[in-house]
C-alpha cells in the first residue's frame, strides 16, 4: 500500500531504517510526479478551515489510487498538500485526477489548489534525484518515503509557475471513495502537538544529516507510546454514537503517517514543551552550522483523515497533521528560516 516501486523494494518496519540514505531507490527518469498544494492554505487555516485543507490536501491520492486501480504507488500526505509517482503510463491518470481535485477543491471546497505533473527526469537534469523507500507503518498499511531532493524542487518549481497542470475544458467530478474525516480532533495528552519539519540544507551530507535526526527522534522518543498523538481515550467519532472496538482502534493507530521521511523528517507528535524545547535547541546549533533548516509549530490538537480503500479495507490509511496550522505553519517558518539567519537566539 502507498509505496510500491516497480521492483517492489522490501519494506522496513523500523522507522530508523528510512534515515539511511542507502535503503532508498531511484524511480525509473520517465516516471511522473505530481504535486498538488493549496494556495494562501494559512490563511484559510486561520479561519478554522483545518479539516478543509487537509482534505483538499489527501484528495489527490484517493483520486488518483481510484482512477489508479490500486494504492501501490508511491506518495506522501502533506498536509495542505500531496506528492506522488506514477510510471509513463499513468500520464491520463494522473493528468486527469489533478484536474479533478483542482476543480473539486474550488467547486466544493472553496479552496485554490495548485497542481504540477513533470517527468523523473526533469527533476534529475536540476541536479536532484527522486529515491523511494518503503516503511511499514504495521502490517497492513506501507507508505513511502521519499528522498534526493527532488520533490522539495519540484514544489518550488510549480509554485512559480513551472509544470502547471491546465484546468481541462470538461472535467468531471473526482472518485474520492474511501476518503473521510470523521474522527473529532485529537488533544495534546502530554503538553503540545508538534508539528515538526527539518530538512538537510543544500549539498550537506547525507549521513550527517541521518545522524542528526535519529538524534531528534530519541528526544522525542523519551517517553510513553514514543510520542504517538493518538490516544484511545482521546478517540471520538464526529457522530458520538459509535462507540470505538479496541481492535479497530489499535489499528487505526498503527495504520497512521505520524513520522515520515519526505526530502526531510515530516512528524506529528504528541510531546512534552520540555522535549520540544530541547529539539529546537539542537535543530538551532545544527542550523548555525548550515547543516539543515527547519520549521515548527505547536497547536493543542491533531486532525485526522481516513481513507479506506474500496478493494482493501484492512489496508486503511490515516493522515495526520496538527489543528493549528500544522505542516502548513511549520512549512511558512522553514521558508523564512532559509533566509540568512542574524543571529540564533
Amino acid at each position: 500500500m502507498g509505496g510500491q516501486h516497480p521492483n517492489a523494494p522490501q519494506a522496513y518496519s523500523e522507522f530508523s531504517r528510512v534515515l539511511d540514505p542507502s535503503i532508498y531507490e531511484a524511480l525509473p527518469d520517465d516516471w511522473l510526479v505530481g504535486i498538488t498544494d493549496v494556495v494562501g492554505s494559512t490563511s484559510a487555516i486561520k479561519s478554522g478551515r483545518y479539516e478543509d485543507v487537509n482534505y483538499a490536501g489527501a484528495s489527490v491520492i484517493a483520486a488518483v489510487g481510484n482512477a489508479w486501480g490500486d494504492f501501490d504507488f508511491p506518495f506522501v500526505f502533506r498536509g495542505d498538500g500531496a506528492a506522488f509517482a506514477l510510471p509513463p503510463q499513468g500520464i491520463m491518470t494522473a493528468t486527469s485526477a489533478l484536474r479533478q481535485v483542482v476543480a473539486f477543491a474550488k467547486t466544493n471546497l472553496n479552496l485554490a489548489l495548485r497542481a504540477g505533473l513533470l517527468s523523473v527526469g526533469e527533476i534529475r537534469a536540476s541536479g536532484r534525484d527522486v529515491r523511494v523507500a518503503r516503511y511499514a507503518a504495521s502490517e497492513d498499511a506501507t507508505y513511502a518515503m521519499f528522498a534526493g531532493g527532488g520533490l522539495k524542487w519540484a514544489e518550488r518549481q510549480i509554485k512559480n509557475g513551472r509544470y502547471l497542470v491546465k484546468p481541462g475544458s470538461y472535467t468531471t467530478e473526482p472518485d474520492l471513495t474511501g476518503l473521510s474525516c470523521d474522527w473529532e480532533p485529537f488533544p495534546s495528552q502530554r503538553g503540545e502537538i508538534l508539528s515538526l519539519l527539518v530538512e538537510p540544507s543544500e549539498g550537506g551530507s547525507p549521513e550527517a544529516f541521518a545522524a542528526l535526526a535519529k538524534c531528534v527522534l530519541s528526544v522525542l522518543d523519551a517517553g510513553t507510546r514514543q510520542a504517538h498523538p493518538l490516544s484511545r481515550d482521546t478517540a471520538i467519532t464526529k457522530d458520538r454514537a459509535r462507540s470505538v472496538n479496541l481492535e479497530t482502534w489499535l489499528a487505526v493507530a498503527s495504520n497512521s503517517d505520524f513520522r515520515k521521511y519526505d526530502d526531510g523528517l515530516r512528524l506529528t507528535l504528541d510531546c512534552t514543551r520540555e522535549q520540544i524545547e530541547a529539539v529546537e535547541a539542537i535543530l538551532v546549533a545544527a542550523k548555525a552550522r548550515g547543516e539543515v533548516n527547519f520549521g515548527l509549530h505547536r497547536q493543542s490538537h491533531a486532525l485526522m483523515t481516513c481513507f479506506v480503500p474500496s478493494g482493501k479495507p484492512d489496508s486503511h490509511l490515516h493522515f495526520l497533521d496538527g489543528m493549528g496550522g500544522g505542516y502548513a505553519k511549520a512549512a511558512e517558518m522553514m521558508e523564512a528560516n532559509e533566509l540568512p539567519m542574524v543571529s540564533v537566539r
